[in-house]
């Protein structure tokens, strides 16, 4: 069973920065792609930000330039520092992580508020 946590939300002024973390304990094997998801009220979910095991990233275009992901294989933990924020970056953010040989199954926190609000 693997668990993931999460830590680094909470209330920050506009242009201000939050950094999140995600760490992941319990029986694993080999991390494959480890990403952060968000949901704001009344929306879907959408992706935010992807680390593959490889070391490429993929973001939202609303986040890049101002968003940076990265990882620690080592400790099995994925961050997310968040600069300049706005708004309408407030949102429960969640982590996923994929974990295992092959495709490997998908393992998500169990989120984070942000608010971004003046």
């Amino acid at each position: 069973q693997v668990r993931l946590v999460e830590s680094g939300g909470g209330l920050v002024q506009p242009g201000g920065s939050l950094r999140l973390s995600c760490a992941a304990s319990g029986s694993i094997f080999s991390a494959n792609a480890m990403g952060w998801y968000r949901q704001a009220p009344g929306k879907e979910r959408e992706l935010v930000a992807v680390a593959t095991s490889g070391g490429s990233t993929n973001y939202a275009d609303s986040v890049k330039g101002r968003f940076t992901i990265s990882r620690d294989n080592a400790r099995n933990t994925v961050y997310l520092q968040m600069n300049s924020l706005k708004p309408e970056d407030t949102a429960v953010y969640y982590c996923k992580c994929n974990f295992g040989p092959g495709n490997g199954f998908d393992y998500w926190g169990q989120g984070t508020q942000v608010t971004v609000s003046s």
